[in-house]
C-alpha cells in the first residue's frame, strides 16, 4: 500500500507538538497509533515503524515530546519537562488525531519506547475508554525507582542538572517522585503488548514482569540476546509482532 507523509504541528495551548503523520494514500477511515519516543529521542526514532504499520493501513503519527530533546522541534525547553508533561502532548495529540477524518476514533492504538512506554502507559491509564490497545518497547517503569534512590526528595536535586545529554529541572524529580506506577496503569483495562530485553542494562526485565501481573490482559515478549534498543534483526521482528498485535485489536 504506497503512503503519504506530512509534517504536521499540533497547537496545544502555548504549546507546539511537532510530528510526522504517516497515511495510506487511498482515501478511507482508518485506525491509528500514535508512537511515543523514549528519553531524549525524536520522532525519527520510528519512521521505519510508522511507515511499516502505513503501509499496512494505520495512520501513524510520531512526534517530538516539548523539550524532551536536544533535538526536539516541538516548543518547550528541556528544564520543564516532565513525565507528566509529556503525558500532557500525548493527551493532546491523542485529541488531535481521534478527531481527524480519516480515522476511525474507536481504533486507536498508544505504542511507546522507554520513558515513552511509561507516558503512554499512564496516558492510556487516564484515558482509557478512548484507546483501543497499548503497545511498548521496555518501557521504563523503573524510572520513579531510579530517581528516588537518587534524590529522594525534591529539595535533594539540584535546580538545573545535567542527565545524558539533556539538561533537566528540579521539576523533573519532583514529578517522577509522586508517579506510583504499578498503582496507576492497571486502571487501562484493555489489551497490553510489551517486547523486552532480556539483556536490557537500562529498564531491569522484572519490570515488565511486574507489569504483566498488573494488568488484566497483557502479554510480554522476551526478546533474547536484545539490550535497551533492539538490533536490526530484533527490530523487524518486534515490528512485526505489534502489527499481528494491532491487527487483533484493530482488524477483526
Amino acid at each position: 500500500m504506497n503512503i503519504i507523509i506530512n509534517e504536521l504541528e499540533i497547537t496545544a495551548g502555548d504549546r507546539k507538538i511537532y510530528g510526522k503523520l504517516y497515511a495510506p494514500e487511498k482515501e478511507g477511515r482508518y485506525p491509528a497509533v500514535i508512537l511515543c519516543h523514549g528519553y531524549n529521542g525524536v520522532n525519527t526514532d520510528w519512521v521505519e515503524e510508522c511507515s511499516y504499520y502505513a503501509a499496512h493501513g494505520y495512520i501513524s503519527y510520531s512526534f517530538d515530546f516539548c523539550g524532551g530533546s536536544v533535538r526536539s522541534k516541538s516548543s518547550g525547553k528541556s528544564t520543564d519537562m516532565t513525565v507528566t508533561t509529556e503525558k500532557k502532548d500525548l493527551l493532546a495529540v491523542l485529541d488531535y488525531i481521534k478527531a481527524m477524518d480519516n480515522v476511525d476514533e474507536e481504533r486507536i492504538v498508544l505504542f511507546g519506547g522507554s520513558q515513552g512506554g511509561l507516558v503512554a502507559a499512564l496516558a492510556a491509564a487516564e484515558r482509557a475508554d478512548e484507546v483501543r490497545a497499548l503497545a511498548m518497547y521496555f518501557p521504563a517503569f523503573c524510572i520513579p525507582d531510579n530517581w528516588k534512590s537518587k534524590y529522594p526528595t525534591a529539595d535533594d536535586a539540584p535546580e538545573e542538572f545535567d542527565f545524558w545529554g539533556l539538561t533537566l529541572g528540579k521539576g523533573f524529580i519532583n514529578d517522577v517522585c509522586n508517579i506510583d506506577v504499578f498503582n496507576t496503569i492497571g486502571g487501562f483495562k484493555g489489551n497490553v503488548f510489551i517486547l523486552h530485553g532480556d539483556k536490557d542494562d537500562i529498564v531491569p526485565f522484572s519490570y515488565s514482569e511486574r507489569a504483566v501481573k498488573t494488568y488484566e490482559q497483557a502479554v510480554l515478549i522476551k526478546m533474547d540476546n536484545e539490550g535497551h534498543g533492539f538490533s536490526e534483526q530484533g527490530n523487524d521482528k518486534a515490528k512485526k509482532a505489534v502489527l499481528e498485535f494491532m491487527d487483533k485489536e484493530c482488524k477483526n
